[in-house]
């Protein structure tokens, strides 16, 4: 019996060691690593081989078992190190169950063909396992089986219990902590962290005035975060120039505009939206800066919506996807909005592609502004219409490819990607002037906020043309003060937040429009 747990267990810590390998960014070999990493890495294998043969009683299974969750935990990386720019870390766990209620949005990443074949495999090898290997049970005896096998789990949890602790300290910088530790010693080291109490800090980014604002004076206020959204005319030449035509007259009037330095690249929008809604960095959220809504569910902090409400603002989310991802239906009320509206607010006929259109949002935000309650309103809107994965979209290849790109020298082999985020982007730039429109034309002042969350994941572009810088554009732009500013201003999305409140309290402080000048500025609009 030994013998019988002893050779599969070497064979898959061997086989192990050699997927390791396979890792991107590379793994420094064990020599090169604190000795900690060697105790977890030998202690977490057999811990879990022991576990797993413990229910299936078949070491041989149990082996293969593991060794293809780790393979999928190397694929899973290596497709987000070449999508994302950073590896598999001990939060993304939870995607695989997000993957399984929200399919599209994680599976082409992976690959469809490879996800079904993956399945299908393992399918074969369960019932090849259950059906070829006898179990330890029916050849030692159940007893026998057990206490063999409690000698490979105990020993292994004392040993990591032990080790854990004691493992290096991590950068928070996930390529360095996997190359350093190892993929199971980073995943441990930033499971242990992520278990610690988070103290939210104190912040005076979002300070009331001291002397109170009269409502009437305050603007209507639309902040837009807009998906996967940037300028890519100083990326890729011989695109149309006017592709963004009404993003660029917003910055020529705009109270403030400049390059948006975001968190993250390619996804991950919650990391780049608590930047933006509460003024924290990501050193104030240490470990919890890779998903801050999960003690964002837990903790009210300050933030924009809160201030805005105590400063006598109603405060609405917009989302068009499922108010349960990401937690959103929880956090949003912890961040101070007083409304959530999220897909079951729009039909199938406002989806534009596989989402919902940023026009169909244009015009929620615009019956929202219609409300006549006397009270200044603050919309917050999450967009979703150029969300990937863009090569399954079809409506964007509807979309005349010419006027969208007409002096490109040459196209990606296969620029279905990049063809569809162009179109979409079209889709954006015209939400910008329909927001545009309806706040000029408000009785109250007001003032649109445009950002983009980040840069869209398009890889056969990127091999392509390159990929482009990660910054994304913000404008602030007012109704009641339209000028063209003298230089860009660079920010931080940590930054924007507060740079918007600070516009809003000088905007507060200055005397009611009047009807001469609405007229104007509606005319201008």
């Amino acid at each position: 019996m030994i013998l019988s747990l002893l050779v599969p267990w070497l064979a898959g810590l061997a086989i192990g060691q050699g997927m390791e390998r396979l890792l991107r960014p590379r793994v420094a070999p064990p020599w090169q690593r604190h000795a900690s990493t060697w105790i977890v890495e030998l202690a977490t294998w057999t811990l879990l081989f022991g576990l797993f043969t413990l229910v299936l009683q078949r070491p041989w299974f149990a082996m293969a078992f593991v060794l293809s969750l780790l393979l999928v935990v190397v694929q899973s990386s290596n497709t987000k190190w070449d999508t994302l720019r950073e590896p598999f870390i001990c939060h993304d766990f939870e995607y695989f169950v997000d993957a399984i209620r929200h399919p599209r949005l994680y599976v082409p990443f992976f690959g469809v063909w490879l996800a079904l074949g993956a399945t299908a495999a393992g399918a074969l090898a369960i019932a090849a396992f259950l059906w070829l290997e006898p179990s330890l049970a029916s050849r030692y005896g159940l007893l026998a089986s057990l206490q063999a096998e409690l000698l490979l789990v105990v020993p292994a949890g004392l040993a990591l219990a032990l080790a854990v602790p004691r493992l290096p300290r991590c950068s928070l910088t996930p390529a360095d902590d996997l190359q350093r530790l190892g993929l199971y010693a980073s995943l441990w080291a930033y499971g242990r962290l992520a278990t610690r109490p988070w103290t939210p800090p104190d912040s005076t980014a979002f300070a009331l005035p001291e002397e109170p604002l009269p409502t009437e004076t305050l603007p209507h206020v639309v902040a837009v975060q807009s998906e996967s959204f940037f300028d890519p005319r100083s990326w890729i030449d011989g695109l149309a120039p006017d592709l963004l035509e009404h993003h660029d007259a917003l910055q020529e009037t705009a109270m403030r505009h400049g390059r948006l330095s975001v968190p993250v690249w390619g996804a991950n929008t919650v990391r780049t939206e608590t930047a933006f809604l509460t003024g924290l960095e990501g050193s104030a959220l240490g470990i919890h800066q890779f998903n801050p809504y999960h003690q964002l569910t837990r903790h009210s902090v300050p933030s924009l919506a809160a201030a805005m409400r105590d400063l006598g603002y109603r405060t609405v989310c917009v989302h068009p996807y499922p108010a349960s991802f990401y937690g959103r239906d929880k956090v949003m009320p912890h961040l101070g909005f007083d409304a959530f509206l999220d897909i079951d607010a729009f039909s199938d006929d406002d989806r534009c592609g596989q989402y919902i259109g940023d026009l169909a949002v244009a015009e929620m935000v615009g019956v929202l502004l219609q409300d006549q309650d006397n009270k200044p309103l603050f919309v917050f809107v999450i967009t979703m219409e150029n969300h990937g994965p863009l090569d399954l979209d079809t409506w964007g290849a509807t979309t005349d490819l010419a006027r969208l790109a007409p002096n490109v020298a040459t196209w990606p082999e296969d620029g279905s990607e990049l063809h569809s985020y162009l179109a979409h982007l079209r889709n954006a730039d015209r939400m910008i002037a329909g927001l545009r429109q309806t706040l000029a034309g408000t009785e109250r002042d007001g003032m649109l906020c445009w950002y983009g969350d980040h840069v869209p994941i398009m890889p056969n572009a990127y091999r392509h043309f390159g990929a482009p810088v990660g910054d994304t554009p913000y404008t602030i732009w007012s109704s009641r003060q339209p000028r063209r500013p003298q230089d860009e201003t660079p920010l931080r999305a940590d930054q924007l937040g507060a740079a918007l409140w600070q516009s809003i309290i000088a905007t507060g402080r200055q005397a009611p429009i009047t009807e001469g000048r609405q007229q104007n500025h509606q005319e201008q609009a």
